[in-house]
Parts: C-alpha cells; structure tokens; sequence
C-alpha cells in the first residue's frame, strides 16, 4: 500500500511541474514565453498551439485532481499497536479506574449552595 502512495505522490509531483511549466509558456494575449515559441514553431501553427497548450493543461489539472483525490485512499495508515505520543500522554494522566478524577485537594460545593435558577 506505501509503495503505491509513493508512486502516485511521484506522479502527482511530475504532472505539477508539468502544468506549472505549461501554465507559463502559455499566454492568452500573445506575449509572454509563448511568443518566442510561436514564431519559430511552423508545424502547428500558432492556433493550434495555443489549442494544444490549453487542452495539455486541462488534462495535467484533471489528472492532479483525480491523483489526490486516488492517494487519500492509499495514504499509510497507523498500525493498531502503535499509539500516536499524545495518546500516550492521555492514558498515563488519565486516573486508574476506581481513583476519583479530581485531585483530594479539590474543595467540592455543597448541594446547598448551589445558586437557585
């Protein structure tokens, strides 16, 4: 199960790199990185660029989504006999059973003198 966590937190890695460098070539109004490679790029053209470097990032977004949403089913959990530090820390100041939860010292209200509502 952690191997296959492992390799979908990879996947997720490389597919946010990607997006994020196609997010940057991009450039609606023509300027920006896609510019300088829209006029050396002949083969595509530069609709069918910008076509394509929309659709890719779509995708590599769908495909982050999805991955996040498939390695919260994957993600390592606690094994039963390995107690996190804080629930250590509860059991040992919890009382004993048959010890009272208060300290002695504590002075208790009578039921008397309790306001009247």
């Amino acid at each position: 199960m952690q191997a296959i966590y492992i390799t979908i937190s990879v996947i997720i890695v490389v597919a946010s790199v990607l997006l994020t460098l196609i997010v940057l070539v991009q450039n609606s109004k023509g300027g920006g990185l896609a510019a300088n490679f829209a006029a050396g790029n002949t083969t595509f053209g530069v609709r069918q660029t910008a076509d394509f470097l929309e659709k890719t990032t779509w995708w590599l977004a769908g495909i982050v989504l999805v991955l996040c949403i498939v390695a919260t089913f994957f993600t390592p959990k606690a094994s039963k006999g390995a107690a996190s530090s804080i629930e250590n820390q509860i059991q040992q100041t919890a009382p004993a059973e048959g010890e009272p939860a208060l300290p002695a010292n504590t002075i208790a209200v009578p039921a008397e003198e309790t306001p009247a509502e």
